[in-house]
């Protein structure tokens, strides 16, 4: 086995447990009913930034961790890390530059940038293009943030790899009815 194969599977792992990490606080928090909140959670926001410092420094040594150095797994646990890093929106708006560099080599999957660009969007004030990246409305359900230019939104959509705009509001419906079901019967 090379030193290449070990120094990326090294890499892969590193970004999977952070990744890994980022969940289950996400989780464990949620189960303990602390979020969603209206204020960052200070644990999560710790956790976020942790792991951005860490991403900051694995693309000083490596560049973008995309599926060519860190595996498809990695390359995915680099892309959620970034997207979580939203006390650094500098930071993410360098990540999406990055990715956009993986995507033209086809190294990354469309939708990670898709994800990420909208993110910084809504973070920066700014209509989001490809309408990943939802509020509530007033009864709590899942609704896009604002979208430039709505009516090519599916066009942009299928081009990176996502379903319309309709089904994926659909499948956010759904996830809020079976999250209240799922109250309902908790209490």
């Amino acid at each position: 086995m090379n030193v290449e194969m070990i120094r990326n599977s090294d890499l892969q792992e590193t970004l999977i447990a952070m990744a890994d990490e980022d969940q289950r606080v996400l989780k464990e928090l949620s189960d303990a009913g602390e979020l969603p909140s209206d204020a960052y959670h200070p644990v999560m926001r710790s956790v976020h930034e942790w792991n951005a410092a860490k991403l900051k420094s694995i693309i000083e040594e490596h560049g973008w961790p995309d599926r060519s150095i860190a595996g498809e797994k990695g390359a995915e646990a680099a892309w959620l890390i970034a997207q979580h890093s939203v006390s650094d929106i500098e930071f993410m708006q360098k990540c999406v530059v990055l990715i956009e560099r993986s995507l033209r080599d086809g190294n990354v999957d469309g939708w990670q940038l898709a994800f990420l660009r909208d993110r910084v969007c809504t973070l920066t004030g700014q209509k989001q293009l490809y309408g990943t990246q939802f509020d509530v409305d007033e009864g709590g359900w899942p609704i896009p943030f604002p979208i430039d230019e709505p009516d090519e939104v599916d066009q942009r959509r299928f081009s990176v790899g996502l379903n319309s705009l309709q089904e994926r509001i659909s499948e956010m419906h759904e996830r809020e009815r079976a999250r209240r079901r799922s109250a309902q019967a908790s209490a």
